[in-house]
């Protein structure tokens, strides 16, 4: 039964991939989307290999590529993150997760599962108010808020077949203007090799329904007609309608691979280098190649380097992506460091990491987050 459901599994996945895969990489269709903020990584771990390691992420930060890697914490994983996005533009991500292990002894990482949670929030700071008679403000301030919670479930199938499913909540929201929506990511990873070095893995993110904008900010007071039965200059408040939109859905197809390096005096592998590459299929904007490279030093200090690959990435900005040239700020290429310490009787780690994502323009991303993982 076991072997009939993963094959079950694994089946649905590859049709949902191949029916997405048909429709994505559309350019032209980039502003039929909204709620885009569920494209940002906020955690510095995987944001600085661009994203490459869909296939071998674990842990909490694993909920944003690949769920099915939060099956691989081992008791409990708790990660905070703020972002520095675009420098210079006063945009801000704040995240916060948290995995515990389930089910079997987590001493066993081949059995049981794991419960995830986390909350993203992005801040735009402080707006003035304007409107048609006042365009120059004065009349008071609004602060966007745009919340994602994530709420995950992943298991191992067995030693080599992990899988995970998250249920999100979205709110984008300002004073008077809301919109609320609910998506689905799902994703299996799968791991072979005497140690445990070759990763593949594939999911599918923010699948839902339309979302669509509501709230007094899109009622409009207007004069009725002359001749009605109110009088003539008698005023009424419309309700507008907002056009509803997609959420941007996507899959990620990922593979990995460990070298390891062993010293002459000793059997244990000190050294690792990954090599990893994931391909996203976007349905409403271009396709991306990602490539990134990982080494490690035991589990002390982590370094890495990723390139985003999109269609002109090199080129100028352009707005108009029928025209032609970059319609990202992203220039490709990210870095990022992690520095780790264990405390207590079971080893566990606390870790620090960092990460930048070139922009043009603005001054780049900026990501800091602080981890604590209990063994």
């Amino acid at each position: 039964m076991k072997k009939i459901s993963t094959a079950a599994i694994a089946t649905g996945f590859a049709l949902c991939a191949s029916v997405i895969t048909v429709k994505a990489g559309d350019p032209s269709r980039g502003g039929q989307a909204g709620a885009t903020e569920l494209l940002i990584n906020p955690w510095a771990v995987s944001s600085g290999w661009a994203g490459a390691n869909s296939s071998c992420t674990q842990g909490l930060e694993a909920q944003f590529l690949n769920v099915a890697g939060t099956a691989f914490t081992p008791k409990t994983d708790i990660i905070l993150a703020s972002t520095d996005y675009l420098d210079g533009s006063d945009i801000h991500l704040s995240a916060f997760g948290i995995t515990q292990h389930v089910g079997a002894s987590s001493k066993d990482n081949s059995a049981g599962g794991a419960l995830s949670l986390s909350i993203i929030s992005m801040n735009f700071g402080i707006i003035p108010v304007t409107t048609f008679d006042n365009p120059d403000g004065g009349i008071g301030t609004y602060n966007p808020q745009f919340i994602n919670i994530g709420v995950s479930y992943a298991r191992n199938f067995s030693d080599q077949i992990h899988g995970g499913i998250t249920a999100k909540l979205i709110s984008e929201s300002i004073s008077n203007v809301s919109a609320f929506g609910v998506g689905i990511d799902a994703g299996i990873q799968y791991v072979a090799g005497k140690q445990k070095q070759v990763h593949f893995g594939i999911s599918l993110k923010n699948v839902g329904p339309q979302m669509a904008y509501s709230g007094d900010g899109l009622a409009l007071e207007t004069a009725l007609p002359n001749g009605t039965i109110t009088g003539n200059n008698a005023q009424m408040t419309v309700q507008q309608r907002s056009q509803a939109y997609e959420l941007p859905s996507l899959v990620n197809i990922g593979f990995g691979y460990d070298f390891y390096l062993k010293n002459d005096s000793s059997s244990h592998s000190q050294h690792r280098i990954t090599v990893a590459g994931n391909f996203t299929s976007n349905s409403f904007t271009a396709d991306e190649e990602m490539l990134g490279v990982e080494y490690a030093y035991k589990s002390f200090f982590m370094a890495r380097v990723g390139y985003d690959y999109q269609d002109n990435v090199t080129q100028a900005l352009s707005i108009d992506p029928l025209l032609g040239g970059r319609t990202t700020a992203f220039t490709g290429p990210c870095a990022g460091i992690t520095l780790q310490a264990p405390f207590g009787k079971s080893h566990s780690i606390f870790g620090v990491s960092y990460s930048y994502r070139a922009t043009n323009p603005y001054n780049g991303c900026h990501t800091i987050g602080v981890r604590v993982t209990l063994k």
